[in-house]
């Protein structure tokens, strides 16, 4: 993973201006602590700040290629887990390469299919592509929003980078929050609406959407959406077919040149991926694959059941790290620490974030860094086989609003201005996500209900959650992978139906037959 940062401007020498480029690249070296690299061109300056992960010497960024006479140049972060298929067909149509970076196959693939490349990945990735022929910007992000990519377009500039705090160092930028940026804080807060960036004038480019820059021309495109269709397999069809998207999704994201671990939280959903990656790892590398799991000082003394953690994890840690038989560590936190560390949480997500859950995370992270620089985590497969409890409460399962969302009247008083209009805020992103969901006629009333969930917890939930995963990870320029999030998977799990997911009326069900 990387640091990404780009201004356009086509009325001024930007190469006069590369103080600024530098300033706000400074604030983005967590994300990249091996490498920094900066491109000018007369209307557009590029910086990449490098955390390397694949081919050292060839996945040098900025990465400029010159074909048939028209220059391009990439700033990328992210890992493309299709970098070999996607090798192979463009060699056919006879490019060469001098490396075997994903960086390379990125941006040839652009250079072959334009706008269209899009349509073409697999993987996690935020990019921005400068055609210097043609003067134009390209920015892309991924399908499902795992790597993030801010933007603002101002006075005939336009920039973008990975993190707010880069765009905010820029003198153009103020850091100044409206009241709708209020609401989006006290009303949805953690979450964000897809575009929203808090601040005044910076946005977000929504997962799996693409952004286009010229002299008189700029538009936002969606490239990628669910699409409802009908599910004819069986139980056990859907069982192996499911398994299969998710060993391939998990494998193709082992390829790494640097140390790679696994979150193990003893849940049914990271033990499945470290067991998947340590049978991987024994076969093809003959390594024993490294677990971390976090703990609290005393929790075995103090923990409590609650609704979203039925038991503790710390026995089924223990019992699957034996069972994959993993050097696992045990990451032991206590109150202390978390207090101070919400500072530095906050500071990395550059917004209010989820308090000492952040800061947990955050000092995780900062643990497996020490031996890692990459490691798999099972995040998502709640928000895409339906894993939480309002998908088997009724009340919750079709309740009139975000079920997660159940503390507004707390909110209403942290507020002095009462007038601010928090509930129709609430109701209005919940009505316009559910305009939104594709279903069919065929459904019946549960199914276009999951249709329903399923949506608004990717849309909504799990992207806060990716959000808080990749700015506490890459705080300690830690890369972290995501396998649930493989677009292949998700697409298909949008069309199990809920006898299947929610089978005998548990949550995640059928998935504990995988």
């Amino acid at each position: 993973m990387c640091g990404i940062l780009g201004w356009i401007n086509f009325t001024k020498d930007l190469s006069l201006h590369t103080i600024f480029l530098n300033e706000m690249l400074s604030t983005l070296s967590h994300r990249g602590p091996d490498d920094t690299g900066t491109k000018v061109y007369p209307h557009a300056l590029l910086g990449h700040k490098r955390l390397v992960v694949i081919d050292p010497e060839g996945g040098k960024q900025p990465m400029t290629k010159i074909v048939n006479g028209k220059e391009y140049t990439l700033v990328y972060n992210g890992e493309l887990y299709n970098t070999e298929d996607l090798r192979k067909d463009l060699l056919k149509k006879g490019y060469e390469f001098q490396g075997y970076s994903d960086t390379e196959v990125l941006l040839t693939a652009y250079i072959e299919w334009g706008e269209e490349v899009v349509k073409h990945l697999n993987g996690i990735f935020a990019f921005g592509v400068w055609d210097n022929t043609n003067q134009t910007l390209f920015l892309a992000r991924d399908h499902l929003g795992v790597k993030p990519l801010f933007y603002c377009v101002k006075n005939d500039n336009l920039l973008f980078a990975s993190e707010i705090k880069a765009l905010l160092k820029h003198p153009l930028i103020e850091p100044i929050i409206k009241e709708e940026g209020l609401l989006e804080i006290f009303a949805i807060g953690p979450m964000r609406s897809p575009h929203s960036a808090i601040f005044k004038d910076i946005k977000e480019i929504p997962p799996g959407y693409y952004l286009i820059y010229q002299q008189n021309h700029f538009y936002l495109q969606r490239y990628w959406k669910l699409e409802a269709k009908e599910h004819t397999e069986t139980l056990e069809e859907t069982i192996n077919h499911t398994r299969e998207l998710l060993i391939d999704a998990i494998e193709r994201q082992l390829i790494s040149d640097v140390p790679l671990g696994c979150f193990l939280s003893g849940g049914l959903d990271s033990s499945i991926i470290a067991t998947i990656t340590a049978t991987y790892f024994k076969k093809y590398k003959n390594l024993t694959l490294n677990t971390y799991a976090i703990d609290y000082e005393e929790n075995d003394k103090y923990f409590k059941t609650t609704l979203y953690q039925p038991n503790s994890d710390s026995p089924w840690v223990d019992l699957m790290s034996k069972f994959i038989n993993s050097n696992h560590t045990n990451v032991i936190l206590n109150n202390t620490r978390l207090i101070e560390a919400l500072d530095k949480a906050v500071h990395a997500n550059d917004l209010p974030g989820m308090a000492d859950i952040d800061s947990s995370l955050y000092l995780f992270c900062e643990k497996v860094r020490e031996t890692e620089t990459v490691a798999l985590s099972g995040e998502c497969a709640d928000e895409v086989f339906g894993g939480y409890p309002w998908y088997a409460r009724r009340e919750l399962f079709f309740s009139n609003t975000f079920p997660w969302l159940r503390t507004v009247s707390l909110r209403k008083k942290l507020l002095k201005d009462k007038t601010l209009p928090i509930e129709t805020y609430i109701q209005d992103k919940y009505h316009d996500t559910i305009k939104r969901v594709p279903k069919l006629t065929t459904d019946n009333e549960y199914d276009k209900r999951l249709r329903e969930m399923f949506v608004l917890n990717i849309e909504w939930f799990m992207v806060t959650l990716l959000n808080r995963k990749d700015r506490m990870s890459m705080a300690h320029s830690l890369e972290v992978r995501v396998p649930f999030a493989d677009y292949r998977l998700v697409e298909y799990a949008f069309n199990i139906p809920y006898h299947f997911k929610l089978l005998n009326g548990r949550e995640k069900a059928y998935f504990e037959r995988l």
